[in-house]
C-alpha cells in the first residue's frame, strides 16, 4: 500500500478538529479543581461530578447513570447483564461490527432485521414477534447509524418503543451520534419517550470531544444501573478517573458545545465534498446521504466483489471497511466510508482511486 495512504476506514476525528487547546485547559482545571478525586481510584458510578452532569442532561436521577471506559465497555456490560447464551436478540442488518463480535462471543441468537433509509423496518420486526420471536433485547443504533449513516424515524421510535412494552423486551439504545447532526430536524430520544422503563441508553464522548478520551455511560432504570454497578465493580474497581475529570470540566465550560460545532461544520462539508466525489467519479454507486454522523453506506452494482475491490483498492493508497463486516451473512457489494477523517482536500483524491479500482476490476474478478 503506498504510503499516502487516504483511509476511509476509520470512524475517527482527523486532529485539525480535534479541540486540543480546550482539553489542555481543561486537565488544568481538572487537576487544579480536584487533584483527589481526579487521581484517587473513584468508584465503580464514575467520576461523580461527570455523573450528575450527564444526568442533567437526560433529566433523570444520578442513581440511572453509569459511566464507565468507553461505549463499548458500556455495551459490554449490558450485554453480561442482560444476555445469556441462546438468548435472542435483535440487531439491525446491517450493525455495527463490534455488536455482532460481542453478542456472538456471548452465544446470543443474533436475530437481524431489515435497515431501511428510516431505520429498522418495525413492520419485520412486528411479524417476527407475531410469529413467536421472544428477544431479550433490541440494539439499535438510532442517529446516524453505523455502518448506513440511516437515522431512525419518529413514528418508528413510537413503534419501538409500543413493540417493546408489549413484548417485554429491552431497547438498548446505542446513541453516539446524536450531537453530530448537521441538517435536518433533531428527534427526541426513545429514552425520553419511554413511559415502561424498556430503554437502557449508551453514549460517548469519543465522537464529540476526541476517541483517545475514553469516556462513555449507560443510563436505565436504578435497579438495571445498580446490577451493572455490581459487574463494574469486579471488573475495574473504578473506570479511569483522570479521564472522566478532563471530560467533565470540558462539558462544564461549553467547550463541548463549542467541539460540537467544530465537527459539525467540518463533517457537513465532508459529506458535500463526499457525494460530489461519488456523482463524478463513480456514478455506479448507490447510497442516501447521511444528516449527520460519520458513515455513509455504499452499495454498488450486483455481482460486484467488494472484497476483491478491497485489494484493488489497498494496492492504490485507499482503505475502506467491507459491507460484510457489518453482517452476519452478504453485503458482497456493500462498503462503509467514514468520512470524518479525511479532510476535504483528500476525499477527492481518495474517491478518484476508489473508482480507479473499480475499473481495474475485469468480469471474473468482478464476480462474486
Amino acid at each position: 500500500m503506498p504510503s499516502d495512504t487516504i483511509s476511509f476506514a476509520r470512524g475517527a476525528p482527523s486532529l485539525d478538529i480535534v479541540d486540543i487547546d480546550g482539553l489542555r485547559d481543561a486537565a488544568t482545571r481538572a487537576f487544579t479543581n480536584d487533584p483527589g478525586g481526579a487521581t484517587a481510584y473513584g468508584t465503580s458510578i464514575g467520576y461523580v461530578p461527570l455523573r450528575r452532569w450527564i444526568a442533567e442532561q437526560h433529566d433523570v436521577d444520578e442513581q440511572q447513570v453509569l459511566v464507565t471506559n468507553g461505549s463499548m465497555q458500556a455495551d459490554a456490560f449490558l450485554f453480561a447483564t442482560l444476555v445469556a447464551a441462546g438468548d435472542a436478540v435483535v440487531v439491525e442488518q446491517p450493525t455495527y461490527d463490534r455488536t455482532l463480535l460481542n453478542l456472538t462471543s456471548l452465544g446470543a441468537a443474533v436475530r437481524m432485521v431489515a435497515l431501511q433509509t428510516d431505520g429498522i423496518d418495525t413492520a419485520a420486526l412486528r411479524e417476527q414477534l407475531a410469529g413467536g420471536l421472544a428477544p431479550a433485547l433490541a440494539h439499535i443504533i438510532p442517529n446516524f447509524q453505523n455502518p448506513a449513516g440511516y437515522t431512525l424515524s419518529l413514528a418508528k421510535r413510537e413503534e419501538l418503543l409500543a413493540l417493546a412494552a408489549e413484548h417485554g423486551f429491552t431497547i438498548f439504545e446505542d446513541d453516539p451520534y446524536r450531537h453530530i447532526r448537521f441538517s435536518g430536524e433533531s428527534l427526541p430520544t426513545m429514552l425520553s419517550m419511554d413511559e415502561s422503563e424498556s430503554v437502557v441508553y449508551a453514549s460517548s464522548f469519543s465522537k464529540t470531544v476526541c476517541p483517545g478520551i475514553r469516556v462513555g455511560y449507560l443510563v436505565g432504570a436504578p435497579a438495571l444501573i445498580a446490577k451493572i454497578q455490581k459487574v463494574a465493580t469486579n471488573t475495574y474497581i473504578s473506570p479511569n478517573m483522570v479521564a472522566q475529570s478532563i471530560v467533565y470540566e470540558f462539558c462544564a465550560s461549553g467547550a463541548i458545545e463549542r467541539s460540537i460545532a467544530t465537527v459539525k461544520s467540518a463533517l457537513a462539508e465532508r459529506v458535500a465534498a463526499l457525494t460530489q466525489a461519488l456523482d463524478d467519479h463513480l456514478p455506479e454507486a448507490r447510497y442516501t446521504p447521511p444528516q449527520g454522523g460519520y458513515f455513509m453506506w455504499v452499495q454498488l452494482p450486483e455481482g460486484v466483489s467488494v472484497a476483491a475491490l478491497f485489494e484493488a483498492a489497498k494496492e492504490r493508497g485507499v482503505a475502506f471497511v467491507k459491507g460484510a463486516d457489518f453482517l452476519l451473512e452478504g453485503g458482497d457489494n456493500a462498503l462503509r466510508l467514514a468520512y470524518s477523517g479525511v479532510t476535504v482536500d483528500r476525499i477527492d483524491e481518495g474517491i478518484e482511486r476508489l473508482a480507479d479500482a473499480y475499473r481495474s476490476l475485469s468480469g471474473a474478478a468482478a464476480a462474486a
